[in-house]
């Protein structure tokens, strides 16, 4: 039986990843913060009899991390695949913007997946087998105001990926980069509530996610795509997912930067319009 240590499992990807997993015949450890918060979870383990187990992980600590991978591999061996999901948002102007939350992001969505690469890396490359999976974003392509922080986090993550991939390809290591778009998460809920900036980026932006959750895309899409990736037999690095992840990468690409500037920075009646008439929202 293969073995699976899925990050950031309280809820979303995570939670829905966890379970794809469990369903699909691993045997998955799930860890979280506060697994004392899991009960839902739980229950549903229960119910389906899945072989699945709630650790409590910080991925912010460099202790947690250790605590929990050492008794993992102590007690039940090698890891097979790593999902590094955990990550968190903040969203706001970078002038506005405190620097508690630039460092929590950068802390939890790019030194906390090199944390938990880190700690089973020796254990693949020794063993010449492993898959490890990063759960980045559109954002790794693409920077918007109010997201630059949360955007930069993933674009870090992006690039440490690559390098990796690189460096343990010869030992039999995949490595996996998973871009989703705009998905049904709380994460997208929040950035959907209006945070009243000085800026008018922060406004639109509320709008435009609101907008696209109307027609939701759910989170079990994205573990579909992870349990395929860690199936299949392909080395291919990069896998956006949703309906708008590679439309709104290639929108991107089809710009120089300096239209891409223009463009968020242009006044409110000509952005909302080219919203509406390039993707058909209303983000009003």
């Amino acid at each position: 039986m293969k073995l699976a240590l899925i990050t950031g499992t309280s809820k979303g990807i995570g939670l829905e990843t966890a379970l794809k997993f469990g369903r699909a015949g691993y045997k998955v450890f799930a860890t979280m913060r506060n697994p004392e918060k899991a009960s839902a979870f739980k229950q549903k383990i229960e119910t389906e009899s899945l072989d699945v187990t709630i650790s409590k992980m910080d991925v912010d600590s460099d202790a947690s991390v250790k605590q929990c991978m050492d008794d993992i591999i102590q007690k039940h061996g090698s890891v097979d695949v790593l999902v590094n999901n955990a990550g968190i948002e903040r969203h706001g102007s970078i002038e506005e913007m405190p620097m508690d939350d630039f460092q929590a992001i950068m802390n939890t969505n790019y030194l906390g997946v090199l944390r938990c690469t880190k700690a089973l890396l020796s254990q693949m490359r020794k063993n010449k087998r492993g898959c490890i999976i990063n759960v980045a974003s559109v954002a790794g392509h693409i920077s918007n105001s109010p997201l630059g922080g949360y955007a930069a986090s993933k674009h870090a993550l992006e690039a440490i990926s690559e390098a990796l991939a690189q460096e343990v390809k010869p030992f039999n290591v995949k490595v996996a980069i998973i871009e989703p778009g705009i998905i049904n998460t709380q994460m997208a809920k929040d950035i959907a509530v209006d945070g009243k900036s000085i800026y008018p980026q922060s406004k639109r932006f509320s709008g435009l996610f609101t907008a696209s959750l109307k027609t939701p895309t759910s989170p079990t899409l994205v573990a579909d795509k992870i349990l395929e990736v860690a199936e299949n037999k392909n080395w291919k690095l990069r896998h956006p997912v949703g309906p708008d992840a590679e439309p709104f990468i290639a929108w991107r690409a089809s710009m120089s930067d300096e239209q891409w500037v223009d463009w968020n920075a242009a006044n409110d009646e000509d952005w909302y319009k080219s919203v509406e008439q390039d993707f058909g929202l209303n983000a009003r």
